[in-house]
């Protein structure tokens, strides 16, 4: 029986390595203290498809209408901030910057939000304002914008940086399956002076917050940030996106909602130096978040946050890596001792239909190579399943065989030895003990001496003499 144990034992160890192939783990970016961290729409997070930009006409006490924009972002556990302002969204040309903030709370598909004027009830694809009485004071329907430097084609003299197809030219980099920029990538041709055009996805990170949520850079040679953070919904600040990190903040915040596509524009003038190392010209940053700008020739009197200190010498540009997920596509840059173009690029309807369309047969391309490879992967699990089950049941066979034999075998018992015992001391009988023992004597008759044996009486008439 302990045979069988073990044979059983080994072959069961046996099967399990040949099925540790095909044990697989889908990872969720997640982190502690950040929470999960979404690079795609969340299919079971009901508030995620409340989040978003909204805007209509309101109907004031005086009966005069005005337009009403509304940013509204999930903070997890079904809360939500959200901020409202006069005259449109942020960047529209009558965008009046005084916000109302609120606050507000899931129930079920839509968000109650209070805390302005009138109590807002926030749906997937409206929103309907109520005053204190209970009177509708107008509704705002769900905005998508678009950058209008989205998909800008690189001019003639640009370094495209990043197109989907490799990562030549980076020094350090890595993309992802479906041929996007990860964070953490260093740039390597070095640039004094040039324009740089950026496309890049914020994650969805609901229970983060401040500088946890959705952060990373361009560090301009590694010294000026240009900071990248989902900052949206919230007041312009001074670490949000858009800001020249920890130094100014964005004359305007029109960061779009988490997992919607953006665009980075910036015009990078290097400082000035003298030959005794001092400075002589300061370095100059412009830049446009979403085509809108939010730093105008800004004059940067040192290095920015943590980058490396100023000096005379050129380092690289650098996404950065803060632990997010931020993804980053087409990223090109223009040398102005080299070339020079418009910039920013704003793309046309055909170019923008253009890259659709690419984008497009990019996708299906990508999900015909998935489909091969499920089927590869599923092919390869029926043929490993197949080998588990062919090892079970061989060693079904090979228990079942040593249990039968175990069984036709007979049970020997274990023979238990007994002590050895020495013989007693012969100890002289008494006299009263010798005439109470009696030998019985044996017979001593030979055969010839036997009595005769009467024989059995013969039947009528017979004599046992005759």
């Amino acid at each position: 029986m302990l045979f069988t144990k073990r044979l059983m034992f080994i072959c069961f160890f046996q099967i399990a390595l040949i099925a540790i192939p095909m044990l697989g783990s889908t990872i969720v970016a997640q982190n502690k203290e950040k929470g999960p961290a979404y690079t795609s729409p969340p299919a079971k997070d009901m508030s995620f498809p409340l989040m978003g930009e909204f805007m209509g006409s309101v109907t004031s006490d005086d009966g005069k209408k005005q337009i009403v924009g509304l940013q509204i972002r999930s903070i997890g556990n079904d809360q939500f901030d959200a901020v409202a302002y006069y005259g449109g969204l942020p960047g529209q040309p009558k965008f009046n910057p005084e916000p109302i903030q609120m606050i507000g709370k899931r129930s079920g598909e839509f968000v109650v939000l209070s805390g302005g004027p009138w109590a807002i009830f926030v749906e997937n694809n409206q929103c309907r304002l109520v005053d204190l009485q209970g009177k509708s004071r107008g509704q705002l329907k769900r905005v998508k914008r678009r950058s209008p430097t989205m998909h800008s084609p690189a001019p003639e003299g640009a370094v495209i940086l990043f197109d989907g197809t490799g990562t030549d030219q980076f020094t350090t980099a890595e993309k992802t399956s479906d041929d996007l920029l990860m964070e953490g990538a260093d740039v390597k041709p070095m640039f004094q002076d040039f324009n740089l055009h950026v496309e890049f996805r914020l994650p969805y990170m609901p229970y983060a917050d401040g500088q946890q949520r959705g952060n990373s850079g361009l560090y301009l040679q590694s010294r000026y940030e240009c900071q990248v953070l989902d900052s949206f919904a919230l007041i312009p600040k001074i670490d949000g996106l858009g800001a020249l990190y920890r130094f100014r903040p964005p004359a305007i915040n029109m960061c779009f909602p988490p997992l919607v596509w953006q665009t980075y524009d910036v015009q990078f003038t290097a400082p000035r130096w003298n030959a005794d190392g001092s400075k002589a010209r300061n370095a100059t940053i412009t830049s446009w978040i979403n085509g809108v700008k939010v730093q105008d020739n800004v004059s940067l009197p040192n290095k920015t946050g943590a980058g490396k200190i100023e000096e005379p010498l050129l380092l690289p540009t650098r996404f950065q890596d803060h632990g997010d997920p931020v993804r980053f596509r087409n990223i090109w840059v223009v040398d102005r001792g080299l070339t020079s173009s418009d910039f920013p690029q704003k793309t046309t309807k055909e170019q923008i239909q253009s890259a659709i369309k690419l984008e497009q047969l990019k996708r299906k391309e990508r999900a015909k190579a998935a489909r091969k490879q499920a089927a590869d992967k599923k092919r390869a699990a029926a043929k490993q399943k197949a080998k588990i089950d062919s090892a079970k049941a061989k060693v079904e066979q090979t228990v079942k065989t040593s249990s039968e034999l175990e069984k036709k075998q007979p049970v020997q018992k274990p023979v238990s030895k007994k002590p050895e015992s020495k013989p007693p001391e012969s100890k002289k009988p008494t006299a009263e003990k010798k005439a109470d023992k009696k030998v019985p004597a044996k017979a001593t008759l030979k055969p010839s001496l036997k009595a005769p044996q009467k024989q059995p009486a013969k039947k009528t008439g017979e004599t046992p003499d005759s």
